[in-house]
């Protein structure tokens, strides 16, 4: 049994923050799994996480006694190309990407070999929803294959190849409009599509997600496990335990876990000039350029917006933010700020943790002492 590390590499780290505020880079969900989940079905053995210190009481790093262990980057899907280069080297040498390592076994100071492929990778936050398509299309195809999905209900409507349907044990889908036929539609176990929404694949809902009554739901959008969504979604990454349960828009975006966001929260994804588009990169302290002409809000974990509120295009909240009231908010909400667009103010962390262990309870998870030492340190970067 081989001995995995998924490590974060630091440019990439710092550039998926806030995501990576409260998570290892092989954390974040993208598709149907979360990278450190991709792995896990790629290559067989123990795997544990080389990350950012105060993140380590929680996700510890797990060493060998003989010194072969196999340090993977974190933020590259696997495929076959690159899982026979990896699985290929030999002791304490390494394999590049760009001149940058991507893998290496022990030290890896021995020699290097540059690999030529081009895998797929999250380098940039706003890769987590723009590659989404991608990632859904390849985890459905290896989540899905050889197994018989669950019945769909006569109650719904199917557009498109069955076969790019798949419905896990447990699942209630009734009374929906299920189109395929740009995409899969993936439907996990004991999740619910209720009566009236209109799903347009590629889509994932994970284990005990829920689209509410009369939902519309283009792709490439994941709903994480037990998030709950109403309202209209395009190209949206949920990571797990989130709301937007009620009507509004949110398109190109990316959402944390614990997040809420209230009835009739909406989220600009395009500029009125249609202009390329600019993002606050928490890591460089600047704005940068995206490349892109649709990016939306980008929320780290435990932030909630109120009802009615509205964000801007590229709108980045930090972790443990609550934003209410009318008007537009800056394009940048740093961590463990609240208010409104009258000024915003230090959240205090002992209501926070009140708060957020409410939270958690509704879904039997513990705030554990643990949570709370990662989240101190998060306000203390």
């Amino acid at each position: 049994m081989q001995n995995i590390i998924l490590f974060d590499p630091v440019k990439v780290r710092e550039a998926l923050l806030p995501l990576t505020y409260t998570r290892p880079v092989a954390l974040i969900r993208h598709g149907i799994t979360t990278m450190l989940e991709k792995w896990q079905r790629a290559i067989e053995g123990t795997y544990s996480f080389e990350t950012q210190d105060y993140l380590s009481m929680k996700y510890p790093l797990t060493l060998s006694s003989d010194g072969n262990d196999l340090y993977i980057a974190a933020n590259l899907h696997p495929d076959t190309q690159l899982v026979d280069a990896i699985l290929a080297l030999a002791p304490d040498c390494s394999l590049t990407l760009n001149g940058e390592v991507i893998a290496r076994r022990g030290n890896g100071e021995a020699g290097s070999t540059e690999y030529t492929g081009t895998p797929l990778a999250i380098n940039h936050i706003w890769e987590i929803f723009s590659l989404n398509d991608e990632a859904l299309r390849r985890d459905f195809a290896q989540l899905t294959a050889g197994r018989k999905s669950q019945p769909l209900s006569d109650t719904c409507t199917l557009i498109g190849d069955p076969a790019d349907l798949f419905i896990e044990e447990g699942a209630t889908v009734e009374g929906a409009i299920i189109n395929v036929k740009k995409g899969p539609i993936y439907v996990g176990r004991d999740a619910e599509v209720m009566e009236g929404a209109c799903l347009r694949g590629p889509i994932a809902l994970c284990e005990h997600a829920v689209v509410n009554m009369g939902g519309k739901i283009y792709g490439a959008t994941t709903l994480g496990p037990y998030c709950k969504v109403g309202g209209e979604l395009n190209n949206v990454v949920m990571t797990g335990y989130s709301n937007k349960a009620h009507d509004g828009f949110l398109g190109n975006a990316v959402i944390g876990e614990w997040c809420n966001l209230g009835a009739g929260c909406t989220a600009s994804n395009l500029k009125n000039t249609y202009g390329n588009i600019k993002l606050w990169s928490i890591g460089d302290g600047r704005y940068v350029k995206t490349g892109l002409q649709f990016c939306g809000l980008i929320m780290g974990d435990h932030s909630k917006a109120g009802i009615n509120t509205m964000f801007n295009t590229a709108t980045i909240v930090g972790v443990g933010v609550n934003f209410y009231g009318a008007g537009f908010p800056r394009t940048y909400l740093p961590s463990f700020t609240q208010g409104s667009t009258a000024g915003m103010s230090e959240v205090s962390m002992d209501a926070f943790f009140e708060t957020a262990s409410k939270v958690m309870a509704r879904r039997h998870v513990e705030l554990t002492e643990i949570d709370k030492e990662i989240l101190i340190s998060i306000r203390e970067l």
